[in-house]
């Protein structure tokens, strides 16, 4: 299972480092994805090579390639790993992939003629959020039911996957304000949001604007909340099984809970280019108790790591 979920996330990683990239113009961008969709497609003859082939100009020389532009320059493994594993996997990840794909090319055409992405309010933030993030909870749950599992806890599941997938994805946008605008050219909050604060979006890392900005990244920290329940109704219901284990998904959620805390705190970090992050004492911490506990353990986690850092307060209950 954790083999399957990997290959899945690398095919997924490789179109979000083709759209993530400020070096690529969207015209190209938009093509990419779209021939990067059709090699995905079983019914269309688009190969991986064709794929391959018009990426390559664009990947950076081979000493400095980051980890992600890595996976890009060897998308053809990728594709023969993907391609060995059993039909019912690869019918299990393809939709999903797809349409994260097709997602991601249709909002690089959508604002082609400003050259990075400009959210304009809450509804497009949230199918943004959906098409990045609650499509691979899609394709974590196409693997996880796959197989002999009730259809009162199926349902749950697939009601909250996509929930799991956008609670972390708006902990990335509301913390990566700074970087998402210096390093891609990119602005998640909302237009709608800013203006209500009188940020203009194209100045949202303006420092006459940081505290009004802030109140935009508390904004949507705040609405990152809205789905911590429902995400951790999915973590207390995914099955565990074939390598998968609630740690995995756990420890994610359990620091985007302290991210938020962190977020709440200081939100103006993530407008100055400071970084909201939590400590790699916290992260050791949770990753450590983490992988020794179950499901019934994360309400009560949930809440420590909300009002401290969680290596605090088991130093304090000592």
């Amino acid at each position: 299972m954790a083999s399957h979920i990997c290959i899945g996330y690398l095919l997924c990683r490789i179109a979000d480092t083709v759209e993530d990239s400020s070096s690529i113009a969207p015209d190209e961008q938009a093509h990419l994805l779209r021939l990067y969709d059709r090699a995905l497609d079983p019914d269309d003859d688009t190969t991986v090579d064709e794929f391959v082939h018009a990426v390559q100009p664009h990947l950076p020389p081979e000493g400095e390639q980051s980890d992600d532009w890595m996976v890009v320059a060897n998308t053809a493994r990728v594709f023969r790993t993907f391609e060995a594993l059993p039909e019912d996997v690869r019918e299990a990840v393809t939709p999903p992939v797809r349409e994260l794909v097709s997602g991601m090319a249709m909002f690089v055409e959508r604002y082609s003629q400003t050259g990075g992405l400009r959210i304009q309010s809450r509804e497009e933030l949230e199918e943004y959020c959906y098409y990045a993030a609650g499509t691979v909870g899609n394709l974590i749950t196409n693997l996880v039911t796959r197989g002999n599992i009730d259809s009162e806890r199926r349902s749950r599941l697939y009601d909250t996957a996509e929930e799991f997938g956008l609670l972390l994805q708006l902990v990335n946008i509301a913390k990566d304000v700074h970087d998402d605008y210096t390093s891609e050219n990119n602005v998640y909050l909302p237009a709608d949001w800013l203006d209500d604060a009188g940020v203009p979006q194209e100045e949202v890392v303006a420092p006459e604007h940081n505290d009004r900005t802030a109140s935009v990244v508390q904004r949507t920290a705040d609405h990152a909340k809205s789905f911590l329940d429902d995400a951790q109704t999915y973590l207390e219901t995914v099955p565990l099984r074939e390598g998968n284990t609630l740690a995995a998904w756990a420890i994610p959620f359990l620091l985007a809970v302290g991210t938020l805390r962190e977020l709440v705190a200081n939100p103006e970090h993530a407008v100055t280019g400071e970084g909201v992050k939590i400590s790699r004492q916290e992260v050791f911490a949770v990753v450590t108790e983490m992988n020794g506990s179950g499901s019934e353990s994360l309400a009560e986690m949930r809440e420590i790591i909300s009002r401290q850092p969680f290596h605090r307060a088991t130093t304090n209950a000592d």
